[in-house]
């Protein structure tokens, strides 16, 4: 692929690489039992695709910011503990970054997530050699659907945001990919077919995605 041809693929993380909702939901159950609160799968499903900073006044109440952070922290540290030895990762994950890579694609992260997070993924799956760049909680001031977090991507990709296709699953990443200017790819992983319906494209699972389709996305609207 030549440089003028080059296309990006920014992975969102939780729900797209790693199918990692359970756990998430129990390290906030746990945590809410450290805090004396329970917190239900439905409150934990309204916050799917959010920081953290915004999720612990929804579940704690009003914080100060350092107990934000702890909070935080405490939260993400139950979550490796639970995911390390077996980390989630989405069938066909690894199939769509080994034949992107082939192609010449430039390859990203572009998650809320802390980046201890994305490092234990990537390590436990052997990904390290495929992204060109990675942005996560640390690398933005605000959360989706504002578009921080693919803006940099698309930056540190080195490409416009129109040659470069987010893949989300969530309805504010959804909206994020878009207000920044990219092309997005919903998979249907936890959120209904409705929600999505902003993205260029929702596919059930990355079965449903080649490497020619997502090249041919970006062609046709270039």
């Amino acid at each position: 692929m030549s440089d003028s041809n080059t296309i990006g693929i920014i992975f969102d993380l939780d729900g797209v690489l790693v199918d990692s909702a359970d756990a998430h939901f129990e390290s906030w159950r746990r945590l809410g039992l450290e805090q004396s609160r329970t917190v239900s799968r439905e409150e934990f499903q309204s916050t799917f695709g959010r920081r953290n900073s915004e999720i612990i006044p929804k579940f704690f109440g009003p914080v100060p910011e350092e107990k934000i952070r702890q909070l935080g922290d405490r939260k993400e540290a139950i979550y490796r503990d639970l995911i390390r030895a077996d980390p989630p990762i989405v069938p066909g994950a690894t199939k769509l970054l080994t034949d992107l890579k082939a192609l010449g694609s430039r390859i990203a992260i572009g998650s809320s997530a802390p980046i201890e997070n994305i490092d234990l993924i990537v390590k436990a799956a052997r990904w390290t050699e495929f992204f060109d760049a990675v942005v996560s909680a640390a690398d933005v001031t605000q959360g989706k659907p504002d578009p921080q977090v693919f803006s940099i991507s698309c930056e540190r990709l080195r490409l416009p945001p129109h040659r470069c296709v987010v893949i989300e699953d969530a309805p504010v990443g959804v909206q994020a990919a878009k207000a920044a200017g990219a092309l997005c790819v919903a998979i249907l992983m936890h959120s209904p077919r409705e929600a999505l319906h902003c993205a260029d494209r929702i596919v059930n699972n990355f079965a449903d995605l080649s490497t020619q389709e997502l090249i041919s996305l970006v062609t046709s609207t270039s």
